[in-house]
């Protein structure tokens, strides 16, 4: 069976018309004789869309009762067992009521589309999940109902539904989208005129993305290579040398001439990853080009041009950037240079050559140093000075053993030696020394630089390129197993340096340590100092590190523009230097990634404050006021002059303001309590306490005190603990016990010894709390289960955690076996006493006395 289609009118904002444009399309199809029904529709009371759904066959929906309320959903089964043609589903990113069969009503809409029936639905930019932050961030308000952007991404048809942000106003203040009393806080809240233009820009910019996939997705299909410029695409190439800031900026300024324009820029680097620009300077320019709005790419290539040119034409680009050669004029006339290779293979694919200050200077600034080593250059000279002399003696000695070739070859072969020491530059002075003493010792007319046989002549010449040739060659040669060589060390630094920071709570420190060992320094730092006039700050380094030594130190490499890595000892040589750049860029990522975690630290610290303000707000709103009301009510029936109280009447009330102050009271401790945990302001002081005796103070202060029965062994050694914070800790779980016990049920207190530590046990027998919700019930300003408002702001296990951590205890929850629910409070044993333990069950009960003063809990 074949998958059924989707269409979506993605809405601009609330109100566009998109339900209606869906509507007004379900016409026209059925009229075109087409099966057409509604699943589920939204009118939101507005006439003009009802009225539109006149005609209309429409499947019934499913009814749920949700906390009391009636509640309409898509009826998934009824809609596959009439297999219309075409449904229609309003509201894709809608969260459907508990009970359905699917949490959201995208999945609803894959069921059926997975059933073979097309679907209509609609959905506003500001639901999709990836755009959630920035719709907050535009309006203010947080869309709790979003669709992830694959769901919409994949819709076979997406139609954007757009309106002006005036005439949407307009039918806002006309009353065509909301209720009357709505119209002017909607108008100068969520609809005003910025708010809509930011989000119709959102979702015209959203849908462009869409349609470029569709079109590059097309043009795969279809084969098609060449340049399709729906919109400016400019690449621009870079070489990683200091002209490419101009390149970039140049490229943006093109891009951004037409609407719609997109900077994209390339780097290639060399296959053989031997020859590349530096990382600092790649790095730059990556952060360069993200700031004026482009994409940093980087592919890999041998042939700069081609590489370019297939780049562009992958990415369907219009434009391609590039900076006048640096070649000099000498090397322009050997071969074709970059810039000319592109412009005579782009075809349709405009190119401009950009001027720089860098032209025409050579490439000694983006080519890395091909000289080797002093000390092989000195040997290679050696060599010469040497064997140059002790092979003429040699061979004018035996002149008459051998002929011309042999000789030349054996000038080739000290050519070729030269060249493996010491590189190009003692090999071609080989070469041309060489063949002057061929020429004068051995090609006749001898001890003379004249040659009287052309074919000797000619012999002379070609040995003279064939040893240039060939000491190229092996100059070259020799180089690349050098920087592979290289390359492969500094790969495996890398790599271990990377291994050694995986896990590594302190990673800078640790960088550092190996900075010191890879580059053999004697110390190493990160500095940082926010300018010239400001003293350095060292933020982390190796032991014998002194912030005096930064001045002096011989690496200083950037990390960002106030932070730098130092090291002292030895100037490294130059081919370390993308080592030491890489060094510098993994103390910015671990700089960078300790402010991120920092930022997330406070900001979740600061989100989880709101959270507990916007609960107590809540919970104070009402649970406060419950107190004052009776107090409230009491006192003024008591001033009523016109009517006469009895004794037992005026007892009654003044029972009831007794009763309110003490929970009024309670309320208040409780939010004082959790105000010093959440500021750390709680200082217990810790002394021998005997469970015994706290446990009966706090049980004979409970209202319903009589209701406890205690089992606690005498010879249990004291806890350390804080008298005043045991028993606020105490009386708070056991209300909490006494609240959820049923009826008349008793709540029982024992006490044992595991350890060093000594566990009070509160067990009730109420319903219990699974497993999954045994943490929630000690976070603040919650309440597990049906306990009706008015009873606390659920603060008392929470306040009771809070406290008992603060004496080095411990609160945690169990399941009451049998049922019930069990909260065990775990306190340290004074002084480390070894007593003996009784099991609950075989100590003496403690008999409760009765008392007054109640507490909240949770």
């Amino acid at each position: 069976m074949a998958r059924g289609t989707l269409r979506i009118y993605l809405g601009a904002a609330p109100g566009v018309g998109k339900t209606v444009a869906m509507l007004s399309e379900a016409h026209r199809r059925r009229d075109r004789g087409t099966d057409v029904v509604v699943g589920l529709v939204e009118t939101h009371g507005r006439t003009f869309t009802a009225q539109l759904l006149e005609g209309l066959e429409r499947i019934p929906t499913r009814v749920l009762e949700y906390r009391g309320a009636t509640f309409r959903e898509l009826d998934v089964d009824a809609v596959i067992a009439r297999r219309p043609r075409v449904v229609l589903i309003d509201e894709l990113a809608h969260t459907n009521v508990p009970g359905s069969r699917h949490t959201k009503r995208w999945e609803d809409i894959e069921e059926v589309l997975d059933a073979g029936i097309d679907v209509i639905s609609t959905v506003n930019i500001q639901h999709l999940e990836s755009l959630n932050d920035v719709t907050e961030a535009i309006t203010g308000v947080r869309q709790r109902e979003t669709v992830p952007d694959d769901v919409v991404r994949a819709a076979d048809q997406i139609e954007l539904v757009d309106m002006s942000p005036e005439a949407l106003r307009r039918r806002m203040a006309h009353g065509n989208i909301y209720a009357a009393e709505k119209v002017d806080a909607a108008l100068s809240n969520y609809f005003r005129v910025g708010n809509l233009s930011a989000l119709r820009e959102l979702a015209l910019v959203w849908l462009a993305d869409r349609v470029d996939e569709a079109l590059e997705r097309y043009r795969h299909d279809q084969g098609i290579s060449e340049t399709w410029p729906a919109r400016e695409r400019v690449v621009v190439a870079l070489t990683g040398g200091p002209e490419s800031d101009a390149l970039l900026r140049r490229g943006a300024r093109i891009a951004s001439a037409g609407a719609g324009g997109e900077l994209v820029a390339v780097y290639v680097a060399r296959s053989d990853g031997l020859v590349g620009a530096s990382l600092e300077q790649l790095a730059e320019q990556r952060r360069l080009t993200a700031e004026l709005g482009g994409t940093f790419h980087t592919v890999t290539g041998d042939d700069v041009a081609e590489a370019v040119l297939e780049f562009a034409r992958g990415v369907n680009a219009s434009q391609i950037v590039l900076g006048v050669s640096r070649r000099g004029r000498l090397q322009s006339l050997l071969s074709r240079g970059v810039g000319e290779s592109v412009i005579a293979e782009s075809g349709d694919i405009d190119v401009h050559i950009v001027s720089h200050g860098y032209r025409r200077r050579g490439l000694d600034q983006v080519l890395p140093d091909w000289t080797v080593g002093r000390r092989r250059t000195i040997s290679a000279w050696v060599v010469l000075a040497l064997g140059l002399p002790l092979l003429t003696w040699a061979l004018a000695s035996t002149r008459e053993h051998h002929d011309l070739p042999l000789e030349m070859l054996l000038y080739l072969a000290l050519t070729v030696a030269t060249a493996l020491v010491g590189g190009i530059w003692p090999a071609l002075f080989s070469a041309i020394v060489g063949s002057l003493l061929l020429n004068y010792y051995f090609a006749p007319p001898l001890h003379t630089f004249t040659i009287d046989n052309p074919g000797n002549a000619l012999a002379v010449v070609v040995f003279v390129l064939v040893a240039v040739s060939v000491s190229s060659v092996v100059h070259i040669s020799a180089l690349r197993a050098s920087k592979a060589l290289a390359a492969q060390q500094e790969s495996r630094i890398l790599a271990q340096l990377a291994h050694s920071l995986l896990g590594t709570p302190e990673q800078l420190p640790t960088l550092l340590e190996q900075a010191r060992d890879t580059f053999s320094m004697r110390t190493a730092a990160v500095v940082r100092r926010a300018s010239v006039r400001d003293p350095w700050e060292v933020l982390a380094a190796t032991e014998g590190f002194d912030v005096a030594m930064v001045e002096g130190a011989e690496v200083r490499s950037r990390v960002n523009d106030t932070t730098f890595l130092v090291m002292t000892g030895r100037v490294p040589p130059a081919s370390q230097g993308r080592l030491v750049s890489a060094f510098a860029s993994h103390a910015a990522a671990i700089l960078t990634r300790e402010e991120l975690v920092e930022e997330a630290r406070v900001a979740g610290a600061l989100a989880k404050d709101n959270r507990t303000r916007t609960a107590l707000l809540a919970a104070v709103s009402h649970d406060l006021r419950t107190p004052l009301a009776g107090i409230k009510a009491a006192v003024s029936s008591l001033r009523q002059t016109d009517v006469t109280w009895s004794a037992e009447d005026e007892a009654e009330l003044l029972e009831s303001i007794e009763a309110s102050a003490d929970r009024l009271n309670a309320l208040i401790g409780n939010l004082l309590d959790m105000s010093r945990l959440q500021s750390g302001t709680v200082a217990p002081h810790l002394q021998p306490l005997h469970l015994d005796e706290v446990v009966a103070g706090t049980v004979a202060a409970l209202p319903d005190g009589q209701r406890v029965r205690t089992w606690i062994p005498h010879e249990l050694p004291p806890a350390l603990a804080d008298a005043g914070l045991l028993d606020r800790v105490l009386a708070n779980v056991l209300e909490n016990a006494l609240r959820h016990s049923p009826g008349r049920q008793e709540v029982v207190v024992n006490a044992s010894r595991i350890g060093g530590h000594l566990q009070l046990r509160v067990v009730d027998r109420g319903s219990g709390v699974p497993d999954s919700a045994k943490e929630g019930i000690f976070a603040p300003f919650q309440r597990f289960g049906d306990v009706p408002r008015g009873t606390g702001v659920g603060l008392g296990l929470a306040v009771a955690r809070g406290l008992a951590e603060a004496m080095n205890g411990s609160l945690t929850a169990e399941d009451t076996p049998g049922g019930g629910l069990t909260i065990v409070v775990d306190l340290p044993v004074a002084g480390g006493q070894l007593a003996g333990t009784m099991p609950p069950e075989q100590a003496p009960q403690v008999a409760p006395t009765g008392g007054a003063v109640g507490r909240e809990a949770s």
